[in-house]
């Protein structure tokens, strides 16, 4: 009898240990991208060659890739790119930044 009060309270003493673990909020998938997001929109670009910050947000990113295609080159996060394809990009997005702009004049 004093066998089966002994495993009771074990497992009264670890069902109360646990409950905090179960009741806790998963970190999920959705979270992660949320903030890999987040991050990337706060993130800010120093253009040494213009002499200007950029945002690396969507749309940068968007631009980045683009750029990359036109090269045909497979993906290489930005960091990664030597000087002289950091200053490539840098020339080619000012060129486009120069024409988006004249085309939403006319």
């Amino acid at each position: 009898m004093h066998r089966g009060y002994r495993y009771f309270g074990t497992f009264l003493l670890t069902a109360a240990l646990g409950l905090p673990l179960a009741n806790a909020k998963p970190i999920v998938a959705q979270d992660h991208e949320e903030h890999e997001r987040e991050e990337r929109e706060r993130r800010r670009v120093y253009d040494p060659y213009h002499k200007d910050y950029h945002n690396w947000d969507d749309r940068e990113d968007r631009a980045y890739r683009h750029w990359l295609e036109g090269r045909h080159e497979a993906y290489v996060d930005y960091e990664h790119l030597r000087r002289n394809e950091r200053r490539a990009y840098w020339n080619w997005r000012h060129n486009q930044a120069e024409h988006e702009e004249q085309e939403h004049h006319n």
